[in-house]
């Protein structure tokens, strides 16, 4: 599986690189929970065990900038400053479904949602197949389905086991094939954000909670919407806390893009999980749009 790494950028990933997913995500969680600090190279490569000069490549490689200005990208007057930016464009965005100059990954997410009758069978007669997978933004687990990816969530411990349990909860009926050789390909597109062609997903939820993803994967790439944005795109502006509980029920993490609703105050908070993890996913997508301007 490790020969199928591949880097932000599209290319192929070398062999060498496989070791160093523990050292850059742990060099991340470092940087999410020190930056006001403002950490040195020194400590953040110590940390990840590896030279500074080695370090320095291999995250930039990774992020796409370097440590440092990854750390400026983690801010909250960062935050703030998306959160400032021409709101007419986002606003067209998630009204027309437009993703914007950079034309991301995200617009070729194909969504498709179960019948009411598939929706309250909870995956009978479907066949899900499931694998763990690494990444320098934690370890995930994703399932698959013939007509989609119908699950993705973070690993919050070293099991895996509350995120097996949560998953298993989710689709109860359904017959679930731990096989990682089958999703290896969704977790690697993960990091490759300039890649084109469809990940079709295949979401089970309320009409209204549909809606709301659906508005989702209309905000772009290194940007971010209010709940209050979201609400209005969606045509309930008074539901603001209806769609913060729908974002907050988000079952496919990263590829719909729940980490890119924020307060109006700017404050990155309330993520399933965890806010360090939502910050570390706003500031590697703002590095990779902002390096391909």
């Amino acid at each position: 599986m490790t020969q199928n790494l591949a880097h932000p950028n599209g290319t192929a990933a070398p062999m060498e690189d496989a070791p160093h997913y523990a050292a850059i995500a742990a060099a991340i969680e470092f940087l999410v929970e020190r930056y006001p600090e403002h950490p040195t190279l020194e400590e953040v490569s110590a940390l990840a065990g590896l030279h500074p000069h080695h370090f320095q490549r291999v995250f930039k490689r990774w992020a796409g900038i370097s440590p440092k200005r990854f750390s400026q990208y983690l801010t909250l007057e960062h935050a703030k400053h998306l959160l400032a930016q021409d709101e007419s464009v986002l606003g067209a965005a998630l009204e027309t479904g437009l993703s914007g100059p950079g034309r991301l990954h995200d617009l070729f997410l194909s969504c498709e949602a179960m019948s009411p009758g598939e929706y309250k069978m909870r995956g009978r007669d479907l066949e899900i197949r499931w694998g763990f997978h690494d990444t320098p933004l934690g370890r995930v687990l994703v399932g698959l389905t013939d007509r989609g990816v119908c699950w993705l969530s973070f690993a919050t411990d070293g099991s895996g086991r509350p995120a097996i349990d949560e998953f298993r909860r989710e689709w109860e009926a359904a017959t679930l094939i731990e096989d990682p050789a089958a999703t290896a390909p969704v977790a690697q597109r993960l990091m490759q954000p300039l890649a084109r062609g469809g990940i079709p997903l295949l979401l089970r939820g309320t009409n209204f909670q549909i809606k709301v993803w659906q508005a989702l994967l209309r905000i772009p790439p290194g940007t971010v919407a209010s709940y209050e944005q979201v609400a209005r795109a969606v045509g309930q502006p008074g539901a603001v806390r209806a769609v913060g509980r729908a974002v907050g029920q988000n079952p496919v993490a990263w590829l719909i893009p729940c980490h890119r609703v924020i307060r109006k105050s700017g404050l990155i908070h309330n993520y399933r999980w965890g806010a360090g993890r939502k910050q570390a996913l706003l500031a590697w997508e703002t590095a990779r749009r902002d390096a391909a301007a």
